[in-house]
């Protein structure tokens, strides 16, 4: 009997050091791309790379500020729109699961999750642009929200569906009426568990470029102006490291490296909410 047990405790070593080590090599893809981004990245990033929009060609310096209030402008309109709609929508499918409307609801949801960002992008394109005349911002920021919708949808969703029913039945107990509840107790109870989805919705619409090829365009001026073309860091990379000059190429590494530090920092966010959330239930 004890031979049995000693091939069986040996069994499981060998097991769980094989686990370990597909584990392990599953993250040097991801650490080499990292250190290589911030090798190549990191010593193109000063103030004046910040603070100024590019330079003509042939000219040295010239930075990413355009494409950074861009980005910002961008992603902060599209959050606008794709937030709260995600949240009711994901409130109504954790509270009516059993509709026929929530049933299909859920199906369009995961069918527009799977959709190709360059899908998206030409979709907004014969819907907002070629009516409007030409690319805008806001056309831009129509199709990062209609990307961030699903994640938005399903971690409320998923998160609500967590909660005890007990929070629920405890406050329409004492006379609180229907909506009171859903605002001042289940969401505040999953706030974490829906923040950290809008972070990740973030952290994956922040680094798309197919869909602002067709909405947004790109500007080489620092502009603010919604209803004109705008740029983009996704798209500032793109073009910068497709054209001839080494300079160009310089900044975008740059631009790679201050994408980067954005998603990092977002999913390092999210995990963290994540975290905190599942052990407050």
């Amino acid at each position: 009997m004890e031979p049995r047990i000693g091939f069986r405790n040996t069994k499981s070593v060998i097991f769980k050091w094989v686990i370990i080590f597909f584990a392990f090599i599953i993250t040097i893809p991801l650490i080499v791309v990292l250190l290589y981004i911030i090798k190549q990245g990191v010593t193109q990033v000063n103030w004046h790379f910040l603070t100024h929009v590019p330079a003509p060609p042939g000219e040295t310096g010239g930075g990413i500020a355009n494409a950074l209030m861009g980005s910002f402008i961008m992603v902060l309109m599209a959050s606008i729109v794709a937030i709260p709609v995600g949240m009711l929508a994901g409130i109504y499918l954790s509270e009516n699961p059993n509709t026929k409307l929530a049933y299909y609801s859920g199906l369009c949801v995961d069918v527009l999750q799977g959709v190709p960002s360059i899908v998206v992008g030409i979709v907004i394109y014969v819907w907002i642009v070629k009516p409007s005349g030409g690319f805008s911002a806001i056309a831009g920021s129509v199709a990062l929200a209609l990307m961030m919708l699903p994640i938005i949808i399903r971690s409320t969703e998923q998160t609500l569906k967590l909660l005890p029913d007990s929070l629920k039945e405890a406050a329409l107990s004492l006379g609180v009426p229907y909506h009171r509840v859903i605002i001042k107790v289940i969401i505040p109870c999953g706030f974490a568990g829906i923040l950290s989805g809008i972070t990740l919705s973030i952290a994956r619409v922040i680094g798309e470029t197919a869909p602002l090829l067709f909405t947004a365009l790109g500007n080489n001026y620092f502009s603010t102006n919604v209803t004109g073309p705008m740029e983009s860091l996704p798209h500032v990379i793109y073009s910068y490291a497709t054209s001839p000059y080494d300079d160009w190429h310089d900044l975008a590494w740059g631009a790679s490296f201050i994408l980067l530090m954005f998603v990092l920092t977002l999913n390092i966010v999210t995990k963290v909410l994540t975290r905190k959330w599942k052990i407050q239930l």
